[in-house]
């Protein structure tokens, strides 16, 4: 089963998976472990990565030398907060280049403003980043991205943190067939099955934050997601049957099986 190649690195991991939203370090290092996942969200804005000196870092937990580590803008409105948080975590972790770039609508939907993200991202790619994107399920927009020197584009499944899953399965087909970069589904996961459709339908991977860092049990549910991933790809390598209302071809062979009018036949032959 092939890798997952983002920017020209190889990962044998397609789950990434968000740091926020646990109860602690100690959990947030557990669940990451458990999950495989070799690349990691961090927000900026919400996380301390060495920008407070007097608190918790995470990197202390989960260290760079272990794990890829992405950035994002969670919580970022307009182009100026976008690219400038982005400039600080190249800053903190040493002209590091591979970034997630959101730049959100509203704060009640958080589904993404796309017109403002295409901006964030001419002015990061223009400056040396490598850029994956959050973005909105529309395969014009996800292939005008990958035009611009986008990495990777990350089209929602559902809004954030809503666990409502894939809904709209194909646009998602779309944007698959007609990317020369990878896909991978950012957003809207809330459980094994949502991770494993995702990578059904042909994704490279799946990000996923809430789905994990909220259930009732952060570590369990990461594990539950690494297989669901690992599944729903080798399903998509696999090549599922066609489907079918019904069908006349049954699974077992039935040559030689004796028909109820053969059976009375013989047995009337046989007194």
């Amino acid at each position: 089963m092939n890798n997952l190649v983002i920017a020209g690195k190889t990962y044998t991991s397609r789950l990434l998976i968000g740091t926020g939203k646990y109860k602690d370090f100690n959990e947030t290092q557990m669940a990451v472990k458990t999950s495989g996942a070799e690349i990691i969200t961090i927000a900026i804005r919400r996380t301390n990565i060495g920008q407070n000196a007097n608190e918790p870092n995470l990197l202390d937990v989960l260290p760079p030398s272990k794990y890829t580590l992405l950035p994002n803008t969670a919580g970022c409105y307009t182009v100026d907060d976008a690219v400038r948080t982005l400039r600080l975590a190249r800053e903190l972790l040493n002209g590091h280049s591979l970034v997630k770039l959101e730049v959100l609508g509203d704060p009640k939907t958080l589904y993404p403003n796309v017109m403002e993200t295409i901006k964030a991202a001419k002015i990061l790619i223009k400056e040396g980043f490598q850029v994956m994107v959050y973005t909105s399920d529309d395969p014009i927009v996800a292939k005008q991205l990958e035009e611009l020197g986008c990495v990777a584009v990350m089209p929602l499944a559902s809004l954030i943190g809503s666990g409502m899953g894939i809904l709209n399965p194909w646009n998602l087909q779309i944007i698959i067939e007609n990317a020369n970069i990878p896909v991978l589904v950012d957003a809207g996961v809330g459980t094994a099955s949502d991770a494993t459709i995702a990578m059904e339908l042909g994704c490279d991977g799946v990000l996923m934050n809430t789905a994990i860092a909220t259930s009732s049990n952060p570590v369990l549910m990461a594990s539950a997601m690494r297989k669901a991933v690992e599944s729903g790809r080798e399903a998509y390598l696999a090549g599922r049957m066609a489907k079918k209302l019904y069908s006349a071809n049954p699974s077992s062979p039935v040559n030689g099986v004796i028909t109820s009018t053969e059976a009375l036949t013989k047995k009337s032959a046989n007194s």
